[in-house]
């Protein structure tokens, strides 16, 4: 089970660095999404499955409409045909497809492994436990962190309004 845990974390490292490296944004979110989807598979082996539902339901789901969306407001277009591939064919898909392939039979194996299933269900955190943790304990550190999360939110609209349109504090 460490083995596939390692596995996921690697591939999670990797889909990470190629989206800092990625000049096409677009390109940069498919890594994103296949990097947030590794990190689930980590929570899952490591005995978080409702963590891990929560990470591909709210990051790689909701998140990453959210930067679809934050994209088509900045008006990133400039960059997609600056950088833009010369082939636009399925080479382009080809790393992401592998990483999430590689994610999948990671999936299936820890799934059909029986032993790996009885160490994971041994040692299960519960939504019950999550929630108390959350609300419990680190209730300022949650809250803070909706405040930094609106308060980009808000910086990131001023900054895509154009200059003509800004008000002057």
């Amino acid at each position: 089970m460490a083995l596939l845990f390692y596995l996921a974390g690697l591939v999670a490292i990797v889909a990470s660095l190629k989206v800092i490296t990625q000049k096409n944004t677009v390109h940069a979110l498919l890594y994103l999404v296949v990097s947030l989807l590794a990190v689930a598979v980590c929570f899952y082996l490591m005995g978080a499955p409702f963590a891990a539902g929560l990470e591909v339901i709210v990051y790689a789901g909701a998140i990453l409409i959210l930067f679809v969306f934050a994209i088509m407001m900045f008006g990133l277009k400039q960059d997609e045909t600056r950088y833009a591939p010369q082939n636009q064919g399925l080479s382009i898909w080809l790393g992401p497809c592998l990483l999430a392939v590689l994610l999948l039979i990671e999936i299936l194996v820890s799934l059909d492994n029986a032993d790996i299933q009885q160490q994971l269900s041994s040692s299960v955190v519960t939504s019950k436990q999550v929630g108390i943790l959350l609300y419990g304990p680190y209730l300022l550190a949650v809250e803070i962190a909706s405040f930094l999360l609106l308060a980009g939110l808000v910086a990131g609209y001023h900054f895509a309004k154009p200059d003509n349109q800004r008000g002057h504090l």
